[in-house]
């Protein structure tokens, strides 16, 4: 019997049993959406509904079921917020159901030299740390999905590697590894017509690629910004998974509440599991990262503490480019006949790359690093939305030299300062110019912090 057919000759039922007010405050707005698995699942209009009918009219709903369909049902009350939850459930279970579940082969796209063993703790990335490991050791059942933030160059990419390498040493999982990019090229991919004029073989690629496996492991998710249908498909891909409590680890250059470039259903998503930030290493992290990187150089001769002194307080908080400066010592004491490494040597072959600010991406990340410095504040803070005045001064500050002393715009200022609105740029450019025209002071900070900035 069609399910709507069978509500109206059950509410036609239900109004000789009620009286006409319980029956058009209860009844009169509700519908038979299916009836699956001895379950009857009926909408209802409001949250009140759903307790209200549970509470007290559960039976006489179950007893006219019962003689109109000859099964007992257990009732389920839903929304219709939740009944559009309901159907994308259905629809991924189908595409899942529908799609081999074993893929074999897979190039699973790791570096098998990021190790847990050779990633350096301190305290800056300690928890990141230790939340990969938990990952690692259970894949799917403790923080799911793991989604690790912050700035370029400080270790992210390393414990994805760790991650699904230790998951391949420890298992027969099935891993992968892709950049935001590759799942967009696959995504782009499946989208294109063979000579038949059709897909499935592209298709069939990416969910063979994507769906089928225990860990999936995605780098740089804001790069998926501004490509809507790579989005929507990475939302049905990611629900799948989960469902299925396959592992999923994200990792970003903000956290999900600041990636506004992203839709907010995925960003949602994005805060099911465990969030973990890697904020810049701390002085004596990086003292141990470029010794770590000295004695992997196989370099014979010692370095005198002074020359790691001036590495780790000139060179940013970009671990990479720590590594990099290692390389380019070594390699100019080579190239100088093998002169023995002192402090003047090590300013002369890196004075290139500390004058041009070596730790930043770019040039407003260098502008909000010198203002916090000056501040005394954190780079994460400036770039928070955190609103003491201690904080948001500085911030506007920065706006105003990004704005003064770099061709970016508003709306990419705006993003590098945690996803803000533009119109939150213009306001504080605006404030600062008015405020130096009045405030000497602020006027003479303005032009040290220029001089310190330098040319960018």
């Amino acid at each position: 019997m069609n399910v709507d057919v069978l509500w109206s000759k059950l509410l036609e039922n239900l109004k000789t049993e009620l009286t006409s007010l319980s029956y058009d405050t209860w009844f009169s707005d509700t519908k038979l959406y299916k009836l699956d698995n001895e379950k009857a699942y009926i909408i209802v209009p409001m949250a009140i509904h759903k307790k209200h009918l549970s509470n007290n009219y559960s039976d006489i709903i179950k007893n006219n079921l019962n003689i109109l369909t000859g099964t007992n049902y257990e009732l389920v009350f839903i929304l219709s917020d939740e009944l559009e939850d309901e159907k994308n459930k259905e629809e991924e279970k189908e595409l899942y159901e529908n799609t081999p579940k074993k893929v074999e082969n897979i190039n699973s796209n790791l570096n098998k030299n990021y190790t847990f063993d050779n990633f350096i703790v301190g305290n800056s990335n300690k928890f990141a740390q230790a939340s990969a490991l938990s990952v690692a050791e259970n894949p799917g059942l403790l923080y799911n999905p793991l989604f690790l933030y912050g700035n370029s160059g400080l270790g992210k990419t390393h414990l994805m590697h760790a991650i699904g390498n230790y998951v391949v040493e420890h298992s027969n999982k099935c891993v992968l590894y892709v950049t935001s990019e590759q799942f967009r090229q696959d995504f782009v991919k499946a989208s294109r017509r063979d000579d038949d004029g059709t897909n499935f073989n592209y298709v069939d690629f990416f969910k063979d690629k994507y769906r089928n496996v225990d860990v999936l492991l995605i780098d740089d998710i804001q790069f998926l910004g501004g490509a809507s249908k790579s989005q929507d498909e990475f939302f049905h891909t990611f629900n799948i998974l989960h469902n299925d409590n396959k592992q999923i680890v994200i990792s970003s250059d903000r956290s999900p509440d600041d990636l506004k470039i992203l839709e907010e259903r995925l960003r949602t998503r994005f805060t099911w599991g465990l969030q973990a930030n890697i904020y810049p290493p701390e002085l004596a992290l990086k003292k141990e990262i470029l010794k770590k990187k000295i004695v992997a150089n196989d370099f014979n001769d010692d370095i005198p503490d002074e020359v790691i002194e001036y590495m780790a307080n000139n060179i940013g908080p970009d671990v990479r480019k720590l590594e990099g400066a290692v390389t380019r010592l070594v390699a100019y004491s080579t190239i100088m006949g093998g002169e023995k490494i002192t402090l003047d040597l090590a300013i002369e072959a890196l004075k290139d790359n500390i004058s041009k600010g070596i730790g930043e991406k770019n040039n407003i990340q260098r502008i909000q690093r010198i203002v916090s410095e000056y501040f005394q504040i954190s780079t994460e803070d400036i770039r928070s939305k955190k609103r003491s005045a201690n904080i948001s001064f500085p911030r506007q500050i920065a706006m105003y030299l990004c704005r003064n002393m770099t061709t970016e715009s508003f709306p990419k200022i705006a993003i590098e300062f945690g996803g803000k609105d533009h119109t939150t740029v213009m306001y504080s450019v605006e404030k600062i110019e008015n405020e130096i025209k009045i405030n000497k002071d602020l006027a003479n900070i303005i032009e040290k912090l220029k001089k310190d900035i330098g040319g960018v």
